[in-house]
């Protein structure tokens, strides 16, 4: 009824109450590759991303501190972006569950040098690539918001990988 005060709601962890809720999205799940100014390449398993604006097009990826791609990412004029086919679970495992501070992923999968020479993985649904035209600090995480200057769609009718499929992959570092 209109004008009424209802009783304050029964307050809940509220980090408890996110880590319920986010546990049954199925999210689609993106590698970030990064090549710093002095050549080196790293890339990483990420799925906190959205596209954050159409015109001009851009997309949100947040890379953890505690992952070795972040300072290369961190020093990245340019950043790439692949969405990953639901049959590309080696790929996710790579990029999710290695790290950087123990193997060159990029030997172990086929890539190409993209645009500002970012690497770009093949074989993937598809991918953007960009500059990076911001950095924030989020907390565990630093959100890179990437212009989609270059990109490809190879395979728009696969099914994504989700975070359901990518949640058993032990990572490569702590989150």
């Amino acid at each position: 009824m209109a004008g009424t005060v209802e009783p304050e709601l029964d307050s809940t962890d509220g980090e408890a109450a996110l880590g319920r809720l986010a546990a049954d999205l199925d999210d689609a799940m993106v590698v970030v590759t990064a090549v710093a100014p002095d050549g080196r390449r790293s890339g990483c398993l990420v799925g906190f991303w959205t596209q954050c604006s159409i015109h001009p097009p851009r997309v949100l990826a947040c890379v953890s501190k505690a992952n070795h791609t972040f300072p290369v990412a961190a020093e990245a004029p340019a950043l790439a972006v692949h969405w990953l086919g639901e049959d590309e679970r080696s790929l996710a495992e790579l990029f999710g569950g290695e790290t950087g501070d123990e193997v060159d992923k990029f030997e172990r999968c086929r890539w190409r040098p993209g645009p500002a020479g970012v690497p770009v993985l093949d074989g993937v649904k598809g991918w953007i690539s960009g500059t990076v035209v911001g950095r924030f600090d989020v907390g565990d995480h630093v959100a890179f918001v990437i212009s989609a200057e270059a990109g490809a769609d190879d395979e728009p009718a696969a099914e994504t990988l989700g975070f359901q499929t990518a949640k058993q992959i032990e990572p490569g570092h702590p989150v």
